[in-house]
């Protein structure tokens, strides 16, 4: 299991700290340092059966800059949407958590992680 954080984010905090408490073994992924190739973020797309536009946070100065609310969301679309992500990696919401059965859950509450939990 790996848990993607950004430790200023107290929803991430939070996430580790359950995580802790139950005695999970994970990895930590401090995305913001260790930045995923767009690759490792369409897998993870995949894992969460998720398009690139559910996982962007569009209210980063980032998105803004970049337009991100005009850009179209199609199938067309999707390979720039994951490279803006790889390129900014501010805009990938977070926590996300790759289960043990090839899952993955974007983990925002306690209700998330403890379902990421629940796939070992």
């Amino acid at each position: 299991m790996e848990i993607w954080i950004n430790p200023a984010c107290s929803k991430c905090r939070s996430a580790v700290s359950l995580l802790d408490a139950e005695g999970a073994d994970y990895t930590v992924r401090r995305y913001l340092e260790d930045v995923p190739s767009a690759q490792e973020i369409q897998d993870v797309l995949d894992r969460l059966g998720l398009e690139p536009w559910d996982i962007t946070r569009t209210q980063e100065a980032a998105a803004k800059e970049l337009g991100l609310k005009e850009w179209l969301r199609d199938a067309g679309s999707r390979e720039r949407w994951v490279t803006a992500l790889s390129e900014h990696p501010k805009l990938i919401q977070r926590p996300i958590i790759t289960a043990e059965d090839g899952t993955a859950v974007v983990a925002r509450s306690e209700e998330a992680v403890r379902d990421a939990l629940g796939r070992r």
